[in-house]
C-alpha cells in the first residue's frame, strides 16, 4: 500500500458515535477517541475499548493480533480490532476501530491512542497483516515490541503471485508450507528454501526474494524465542478475524456493525463462561500416575492441560540421553524412538531447577515441551517448578492473586485503581456464581449474600457520593477524545457538577444491578439443568428398580 486511500462512513457515522457516548455516559470505564478531522468528529478514523476490554488486557496483553481484513476482503466498512488469547486459548478483545484513512499517520494514532486505553504497557508481541504503512506505526509507537506478520496471509499472497506455479505443479504449496510451518530449526528452513529454489522456476522472484528477506518476522523458527501463545501450527491459520468470524464480513453494514459487534462480545464472553465452568466442575481424565499430571490439573483451564497432558504423555516415546555433565549444568539429546535425527538438547540446571530447550516450545506458547518433561522424569523432579506454570494459563488467571502481582506496575490513578477493583468484584462474584451452583442450600446461601450486598452498596453511594465516585475514569482531556473529564475535588464542584456526578454514579449503579442480574440468571440456568439432570436420574433409577422386580 504505496498511498493513503480515505474512506467516508456517511450517516452511520454519527449512528456509531452516538453509542460509543451513550456506552460512556452508562459507564466511564468505556473509553473511545475520534482522529482529529471534520469539525462535525465525523471525518476522522475512530477508536473504541470497553471496560472489559481494557481489564482483560492487564491479564491478557502480553500477545496481540491487529486484524485489519477488511483491506483483502474488501469490507464494505474498514473495520479492525485488536485481539489476544485469554486463558483457555480462546480470542479476547482489545478495542475495535474504524479506519478512515489508511495512512502512516492514521496507524500512528490508532496505535497511541489504543496503547493509551491500555494503560501505556505494550505488548511482548503482535500480529498484523503484511502491511509496511502498519509495519512502520508499529515499530515507531511500539519500538519494544516484536512484530510478526500473519504467515497465512503471505501463503495466500503467495497463491496470486504465483498461481501459474500452483496450477502447473500440484505439489509446490504441500513443499512450500511444509518448509515454512515444520522446519524445526534454521538451517532445516534454509536448505528445504533453497531446495525450493532450485526445483522450481519462478517468474516474480524479485517479490520471493523481497518474502526471504522478511523472513525474520514470518518465519516460525525465527520466532520461537518470543511470546505469542499459539497452541497448534494452525493457530490463528486462515486469517486474524476470529473473534469477530461469524459476526463481520464484507456484506456487513455500518448501520448494523454495532449490533453485531455486541453479539460477537456477548458470544465470546458467554464460551468463558462456559470453559470456566467446565474446567472448574468437571475432572478430566489422569493418563499416567505422574503427580505432576495431577498437579497440572488442578492449575491450568481444561484446554491447556489437555495440551500438557499431551506433551507429558510423550515424554514415554521420547526418551532424554545424557551427553554432557558439567557439574551444576547437564546437557540432554531427547529424540522420539526412530527419529533421533530431529533430536532436540536440553540444558538442566540442577540447583535452579531451570531447563531450556533447543524447540523453545515454552518461549513461544508458554507451554512446557515434551523434551524438558523428558528429563525431569529422567531427573525424578515430581512437580512443576513454579516457573513453568505461565499464570495466563492457570485457572486463576484472573484472580486477585494475579491481579495484586501486576497492580503495583500500574499507575496509581483514579482510572486504574477503579479498572482493579472492578475486575477483583467481577471475579468474587464469578466465584459465587461457581459455588452456589453446587447445591440449593449454597444457592440461597450466594443469593442471599448477594442480595444484602447490593443493598449495603446501594447505602453507601447514597450516603457517600463523593467516595464512591473517586474512581471514575477518564480517557483524557485532549481535543481528539470524546471523555469523561478529570475528576475533580468535591469541595471544588459546583452544585451542578455534582448533580453531574450523582447521576453517573446513578448510570455506574445501574449498570452494575443489570450485571448482578446476568449473573443471577447464569446460576437459575444451572440450576434448572441440575434439576432436569436430577429428574433424568430418577427416571433411570426408577426403570431399572422396576425391571429387576419383572
Amino acid at each position: 500500500m504505496s498511498a493513503s486511500r480515505q474512506r467516508t462512513l456517511g450517516g452511520g457515522g454519527q449512528h456509531v458515535l452516538d453509542y460509543l457516548r451513550r456506552m460512556q455516559a452508562e459507564n466511564p470505564s468505556f473509553f473511545y477517541a475520534v482522529q482529529q478531522g471534520d469539525s462535525d468528529h465525523t471525518g476522522g478514523s475512530i477508536f473504541w475499548a470497553d471496560a472489559t476490554s481494557r481489564i482483560n488486557y492487564t491479564h491478557f496483553g502480553d500477545t496481540v493480533i491487529f486484524d485489519t481484513a477488511y483491506k483483502t476482503n474488501r469490507y464494505r466498512v474498514p473495520f479492525a480490532s485488536f485481539t489476544g488469547l485469554n486463558h483457555h486459548g480462546q480470542p479476547v478483545l482489545f478495542g475495535c476501530a474504524l479506519i478512515l484513512n489508511e495512512s502512516e499517520s492514521t496507524f500512528a494514532w490508532l496505535f497511541q491512542t489504543w496503547l493509551r486505553a491500555m494503560s501505556d504497557r505494550p505488548p511482548v508481541s503482535i500480529t498484523t497483516e503484511p502491511d509496511r504503512l502498519i509495519q512502520t506505526a508499529v515499530t515507531q509507537v511500539l519500538p519494544e515490541t516484536c512484530i510478526r506478520f500473519n504467515r497465512w496471509s503471505i501463503f495466500r499472497e503467495t497463491q496470486e503471485k504465483m498461481a501459474h506455479l500452483y496450477q502447473s505443479h500440484p505439489t509446490f504449496e504441500i513443499e512450500f508450507k511444509k518448509c515454512i510451518n515444520e522446519a524445526e530449526t534454521i538451517h532445516e528452513f534454509e536448505s528445504s528454501w533453497a531446495s525450493l529454489l532450485e526445483r522450481y522456476i519462478f517468474i516474480d522472484k524479485e517479490w520471493l526474494q523481497s518474502m526471504y528477506n522478511a523472513r525474520h518476522q514470518w518465519v516460525p523458527v525465527y520466532m520461537r524465542d518470543t511470546f505469542f501463545g499459539e497452541l497448534s501450527v494452525t493457530d490463528g491459520s486462515g486469517g486474524l478475524n476470529s473473534f469477530f468470524e461469524g459476526f463481520v464480513n464484507a456484506s456487513t453494514t455500518i448501520q448494523v456493525l454495532i449490533k453485531q459487534y455486541e453479539k460477537a462480545v456477548a458470544s465470546w464472553h458467554e464460551k468463558e463462561l462456559k470453559a470456566d465452568y467446565d474446567t472448574s466442575n468437571t475432572t478430566p481424565v489422569l493418563k499416567t500416575p505422574s503427580p505432576m499430571e495431577k498437579q497440572a490439573a488442578n492449575l491450568f483451564t481444561r484446554r491447556i492441560f489437555m495440551k500438557f497432558q499431551e506433551e507429558l504423555v510423550e515424554t514415554l516415546a521420547n526418551p532424554a540421553t545424557k551427553i554432557d555433565d558439567s557439574g551444576i549444568v547437564t546437557t540432554y539429546r531427547v529424540a522420539k524412538f526412530g527419529e533421533e535425527h530431529k533430536a532436540h538438547t536440553v540444558s538442566f540446571d540442577s540447583v535452579e531447577m531451570k531447563a531450556s530447550c533447543s524447540c523453545q516450545m515454552f518461549e513461544n506458547s508458554g507451554i512446557i515441551c515434551r523434551h524438558i518433561l523428558a528429563v525431569f522424569r529422567a531427573k525424578n523432579v515430581l512437580t512443576l517448578p513454579s516457573q513453568y506454570v505461565l499464570k495466563r494459563w492457570t485457572r486463576n488467571a484472573k484472580s486477585g492473586a494475579v491481579l495484586e502481582e501486576r497492580a503495583p506496575e500500574l499507575p496509581n490513578n483514579s482510572q486504574e485503581s477503579s479498572t482493579v477493583r472492578y475486575n477483583n468484584l467481577r471475579q468474587e462474584a464469578i466465584k459465587y456464581v461457581e459455588e452456589g451452583a453446587k447445591s440449593i442450600h449454597i444457592y440461597n446461601v450466594a443469593m442471599n449474600a448477594l442480595q444484602e450486598a447490593l443493598k449495603k452498596v446501594a447505602a453507601a453511594k447514597s450516603q457517600s457520593p463523593a467516595a464512591a465516585g473517586d474512581g471514575a475514569l477518564s480517557n483524557g482531556g485532549n481535543q481528539d477524545l470524546h471523555a469523561a473529564g478529570d475528576t475533580q475535588a468535591v469541595a471544588s464542584q459546583s452544585a451542578a457538577e455534582k448533580e453531574k456526578k450523582i447521576r453517573e454514579l446513578s448510570m455506574e449503579l445501574e449498570s452494575t444491578n443489570q450485571r448482578c442480574e446476568v449473573y443471577r440468571s447464569n446460576l437459575l440456568a444451572v440450576l434448572r439443568d441440575m434439576e432436569e439432570q436430577k429428574l433424568k436420574l430418577s427416571v433411570k433409577v426408577q426403570n431399572a428398580r422396576l425391571s429387576l422386580k419383572e
